[in-house]
């Protein structure tokens, strides 16, 4: 439960940083976006069951592979693309560290 719940205020916590640092003057559009960028987990309604606090995203679902990853890269590079693929890859990176901390708490 505690992984979880860290886990989801990262998700708004962390591009809320990005954002307000990386983008002070537009700041609230910028955390808008890049948190709008979470819709990428509409990946998990094709996965029974469609939420497993145990199941490490990477590598599992379609938007969440590697080849997924390195196009959120080049949107993150793009300045048109940017904010969108800052969000994605912040949301990456996240879920990421969630696999290592499922591996390193035993998943509790």
């Amino acid at each position: 439960m505690l992984r979880t719940t860290v886990h989801m205020a990262l998700h708004v916590l962390a591009p809320a940083a990005v954002a307000r640092i990386g983008f002070p003057d537009r700041w609230k559009w910028a955390w808008i976006v890049m948190v709008a960028t979470m819709a990428v987990d509409l990946d998990h309604l094709l996965a029974t069951p469609v939420f497993d606090p145990n199941r490490c995203s990477i590598g599992f679902h379609p938007l969440h592979t590697w080849p997924a990853m390195a196009v959120f890269l080049v949107l993150a590079v793009l300045p048109k693309t940017r904010l969108v693929g800052l969000g994605l890859a912040i949301h990456m990176v996240l879920d990421g560290l969630d696999c290592l901390w499922m591996g390193w708490a035993g998943g509790a």
